[in-house]
């Protein structure tokens, strides 16, 4: 992502509990709200009257969130290899991953889960974890060895756990509620907003173009070849196309 420094300024962060950001964090105090309120205090702390907002995986629903509620705010918004921004479309993406996921990563994965290690949060046991979630969404085995390691940058193992238990309460509050569904609120927005997304990555391109059509302004790029992060797979594509959108 660093080489788009040479048109925009990047501002990247640890979001509240997790990596450099965990310190003196309950988990029980993290949820949508408080991550919403946090990009909007950052916003804030560096006196921006709008700003593009970019959000990668799970972050494409932090976005959506934030762009749902301030959208005067966001100026240009790139959702990258996003999350469904529906519970009907998590269902989609969990399937897609039962689907293409070979039986013996399945069980092996399960294995781990189960150990003892795991659940402590040992990082290494996690990285192993986690080495098989990521292979069927990586195409390239060298760009898995060099997600993996970033994955837990700056983590504990108390960290882990932390990091876990905000997921869930997360997860909670969005998919896994029967109601819960961003789609029409963005369809209310009138943000230019690219959609990039892999060919390869393992939710599903239809849970892409269910946002993208949504959007009055979403535009759908689908990246041949490409899994779930495009960022690191296909950066001069990316570049390219971020610039389109911002020029």
């Amino acid at each position: 992502m660093d080489r788009l420094a040479d048109r925009f300024r990047l501002v990247y962060y640890d979001q509240r509990g997790r990596g450099r950001s965990a310190d003196g964090v309950k988990p029980e105090e993290v949820g949508i709200r408080s991550e919403v309120e946090d990009l909007e205090s950052l916003r804030r702390h560096f006196q921006l009257d709008s700003f593009a907002l970019l959000g990668h995986s799970w972050g494409g629903v932090l976005a959506m969130e934030y762009a749902t509620r301030y959208s005067d705010r966001v100026s240009h918004m790139i959702l990258m290899n996003t999350a469904p921004a529906s519970s009907a479309d998590s269902l989609l993406m969990r399937q897609h991953m039962l689907d293409i996921r070979p039986a013996d990563d399945r069980e092996q994965m399960e294995a781990l889960a189960s150990t003892d290690r795991f659940q402590r949060g040992d990082l290494e046991t996690e990285a192993e974890y986690y080495r098989l979630h990521f292979t069927v969404a990586l195409p390239r085995s060298d760009h898995l060895e060099l997600i993996i390691p970033r994955l837990r940058a700056n983590f504990t193992e108390e960290g882990v756990r932390k990091a876990r238990a905000i997921e869930d309460r997360l997860y909670e509050q969005t998919w896994s509620s029967p109601d819960y569904d961003l789609l029409p609120a963005l369809g209310e927005l009138d943000i230019p907003t690219l959609v990039l997304h892999g060919e390869r990555d393992f939710v599903p391109v239809e849970v892409a173009t269910h946002i993208a059509e949504a959007m009055p302004r979403g535009h759908l790029v689908v990246l041949s070849g490409c899994g779930h992060f495009a960022y690191l797979e296909v950066p001069e594509l990316v570049h390219k196309h971020m610039s389109i959108l911002m020029a």
